[in-house]
């Protein structure tokens, strides 16, 4: 399975990279008037659904017995074993405005088990991946997470598109760690944010109102390269849910510890 594993991902890279180009094309003449608004926000195209198209098709073929999870609705997931779960454009409104990093996130979930990730970042060409297991990369160069604590930090709060309940706790957030850390960025991808943290260009991450699409490959990136990934109690079953803590791991309680006093 190890095996099978290390080459279904390097398989599902070629995927995403394949989408990449579309997106990368489609950018330079893009038009602004075929922008849909799926909620107050939240924006998706003709490129996001397009390229979802260009990946289910192709990951068919690779696991014809898997079911999906997708952004865009294309594919669905009865009773399949195993599931795909895909986010075909992660950073849209980064992409309209073009404003890196913008990306491709494709997981293959067993259960709640995640069994590869793979994110391709279209505008600096880098390809993040994992397999259970197998350890982290990027363009096949290991990833290690980072070793700094909270002084020293980078730190990434992202803003999710429901700002109406997520608005105070990301102004106490920001106002608790301003100044105890490093710096604070926000990127527009939560698919991005993770693999920074995996690469050790980010320490911490959290966020809340996201879908399974926006995190699933880069949590198990940040695990399989030596981080921590919980949802905002503190378990590591959150393949279920809407929100997603992924640190260095050294500052993981720290950051818990803050994220469960501003949220409960």
């Amino acid at each position: 399975m190890d095996i099978e594993l290390n080459k279904l991902t390097l398989a599902v890279c070629e995927v995403a990279r394949q989408a990449g180009a579309f997106i990368r094309q489609e950018r330079q003449h893009f038009s602004a008037e075929r922008i849909e608004h799926k909620h107050s926000h939240d924006y998706v195209s003709y490129v996001d659904k397009q390229s979802e198209q260009l990946i289910v098709s192709a990951l068919r073929q690779l696991l014809p017995e898997a079911g999906f999870i997708t952004e865009e609705g294309s594919a669905q997931h009865t009773d399949e074993t195993l599931c795909w779960v895909v986010d075909p454009l992660d950073g849209t409104t980064n992409f309209i405005h073009r404003f890196p990093p913008y990306a491709v996130s494709i997981a293959l979930l067993r259960g709640t088990e995640i069994l590869l990730g793979v994110v391709y970042e279209i505008c600096a060409d880098e390809c993040f991946y994992a397999w259970q297991g197998g350890g982290a990369y990027v363009d096949g160069t290991p990833l290690a997470v980072g070793c700094h604590a909270l002084t020293d930090a980078l730190l990434c709060f992202q803003l999710p598109y429901n700002s109406a309940a997520y608005s105070p706790v990301a102004q106490r957030l920001i106002a608790h760690f301003y100044g105890r850390a490093a710096s604070i960025r926000m990127l527009g991808s939560a698919a991005i944010a993770l693999c920074y943290v995996a690469a050790g260009r980010l320490d911490a991450y959290a966020e809340k109102y996201i879908g399974q699409w926006d995190y699933m490959a880069g949590a198990l990136i940040v695990s399989e390269a030596g981080g921590t990934v919980t949802n905002y109690e503190g378990s590591q079953q959150f393949t279920q849910g809407n929100n997603v803590v992924a640190s260095n791991g050294i500052i993981h309680q720290e950051l818990l510890e803050a994220i469960q006093s501003i949220c409960f």
